[in-house]
C-alpha cells in the first residue's frame, strides 16, 4: 500500500525586492525592480507588486519597464545580500524535514510525509513555515500544501502574495478538472495555442485525449500531460544536499537591549537546540558551534568555533565575539551545531569567524 504523500512547495514572493524593501522601508509602497541600466541594455531580474501592476515583469527590459513605469525604481541588486536571506529561509525549512528540494534560491520543495510537527499537519507545518520566515527573514512566502510536487507548485501560486493554499487528496479530481492547462509546468504560450487547436483548454479537456494523441502532437512530453490531467506525479522529492548543520532561532518581539539581555536567554536557546539535535534521524558528531545575531537594524553576524561537544561557555564566547561587533539592540538569537559530514576528516583548528554579512 502506497503511502499518501504530504508535499508542501514554498515560493517566495519577489523574492530579491522583498529583501530590499525589508532593508529600506521606502521602498515598500512605491514601484521598484531589481535590474540593470538602460544604456547597458538592461534587463528586470524582479519587482515588486506595486511594479506589476503598471505591467512590468521579470526578463523584461528595463528600457521597457520604465517606458511602462516611469517612476519605476531601479535597484542594481546584491547577490551575497539574496543568498544569505535563501540561506535563512532552508534552515528554517530544515527544521521540518530532511527531504528537502531547493529549486532556486526562493524556493523549494518540503516531503513532510509521517512528520511528528504539529501532529504531522502539512497545512499547520505550512503555515509555521511562513510565519517564521516573516518574523526571522523579514519577508513573506507563499505556500502550496497538496499530494505531489505538481499540484503543490500550482498550490503555492494560487493565493499569492503571502498566501496558502491546500489541495486535499479527496479534492484533486475536481480541482485539476477545472484547472487551465497553462498551469502546469511546462506549457508555454505557443503549447498552449497548439493546444487550443486541438480544443483542449482545461485539465478536464486534456484528460478526454487519448494517450497516442498526447504523444503525436507532444512528444515525450505527452506521457506526463496526461498523468498531470488526472493529478498525479510520482516524482519524489530530490534531496540535493546531506545536512551540515542544525540551529535555533528565537525572533523576540521586543530587541534585546544590552549584551546581559542576550546572555540571560541563551539556556534556553541551548536546550531547545539539543533537543533538536536529539531529535534528527542517526544524529552525526558535532563538530563546531555557531552563534548568530540579528541587530535591530537586521545587519547580522555569526562567530563559530570547532568543538565536538555542546558547551556553554563556548556559546558564551560566541555571543561575547558576535556583539561586541554591533553592540547594539538585538533583534534574534541563533545557536546551532555544525555537523560531520561523510567526507569531513578530524577536524582542523578554527578562529572566532564571522561570514560575510557580519558587521
Amino acid at each position: 500500500m502506497n503511502i499518501q504523500r504530504k508535499i508542501i512547495h514554498c515560493d517566495c514572493d519577489c523574492f530579491f525586492a522583498a529583501v530590499e524593501m525589508r532593508d529600506d522601508p521606502r521602498l515598500l509602497n512605491v514601484p521598484m525592480a531589481i535590474g540593470g541600466n538602460v544604456d547597458r541594455r538592461g534587463v528586470i531580474a524582479t519587482c515588486n507588486y506595486p511594479a506589476r501592476g503598471y505591467g512590468v515583469h521579470s526578463a523584461m527590459s528595463t528600457a521597457r519597464a520604465l517606458q511602462l513605469c516611469p517612476d519605476l525604481v531601479l535597484v542594481s541588486g546584491n547577490m551575497e545580500k539574496y543568498r544569505q536571506a535563501s540561506s535563512e529561509v532552508m534552515r528554517i525549512f530544515s527544521d521540518y524535514s530532511d527531504l528537502i528540494e531547493p529549486l532556486s534560491l526562493d524556493e523549494a520543495f518540503i516531503d513532510v510525509t509521517g512528520s511528528e510537527h504539529l501532529k504531522g499537519s502539512a497545512t499547520l507545518i505550512a503555515e509555521e513555515i511562513r510565519q517564521r520566515v516573516s518574523e526571522e527573514v523579514g519577508i513573506t512566502l507563499s505556500a502550496g500544501v497538496a499530494p505531489n510536487k505538481f499540484l503543490a507548485k500550482v498550490a503555492s501560486d494560487w493565493n499569492k502574495p503571502d498566501g496558502q493554499f491546500v489541495i486535499k487528496p479527496e479534492d484533486v479530481e475536481g480541482f485539476v478538472e477545472q484547472l487551465p492547462v497553462k498551469k502546469i509546468s511546462g506549457v508555454g504560450t505557443k503549447t498552449a495555442l497548439r493546444m487550443q487547436k486541438l480544443g483542449i483548454e482545461t485539465c478536464g479537456d486534456l484528460k478526454n485525449q487519448p494517450l497516442s494523441l498526447l504523444v503525436e502532437h507532444f512528444g515525450k512530453m505527452g506521457p506526463r500531460l496526461f498523468d498531470n490531467a488526472r493529478g498525479v506525479d510520482d516524482r519524489p522529492v530530490k534531496v540535493s544536499r546531506e545536512r551540515k548543520s542544525v540551529s535555533v532561532e528565537h525572533t523576540y518581539p521586543r530587541d534585546l537591549p544590552n549584551f546581559s539581555a542576550c546572555l540571560e536567554q541563551l539556556p534556553s536557546l541551548i536546550a531547545k537546540l539539543d533537543k533538536r539535535y536529539m531529535a534528527l534521524k542517526n544524529a552525526k558528531q558535532i563538530s563546531g558551534l555557531i552563534v548568530k545575531l540579528k541587530f535591530h537594524d537586521f545587519v547580522q553576524t555569526t562567530a563559530e568555533q570547532v568543538s565536538l561537544i555542546s558547551d556553554e561557555t563556548i556559546f558564551e564566547e560566541l555571543l561575547t565575539e558576535a556583539f561586541g561587533r554591533g553592540e547594539r539592540p538585538v533583534r534574534l538569537i541563533g545557536v546551532g551545531y555544525r555537523i560531520k559530514t561523510e567526507d569531513q576528516s578530524v577536524p582542523k583548528q578554527l578562529s572566532l569567524l564571522a561570514n560575510s554579512a557580519s558587521v
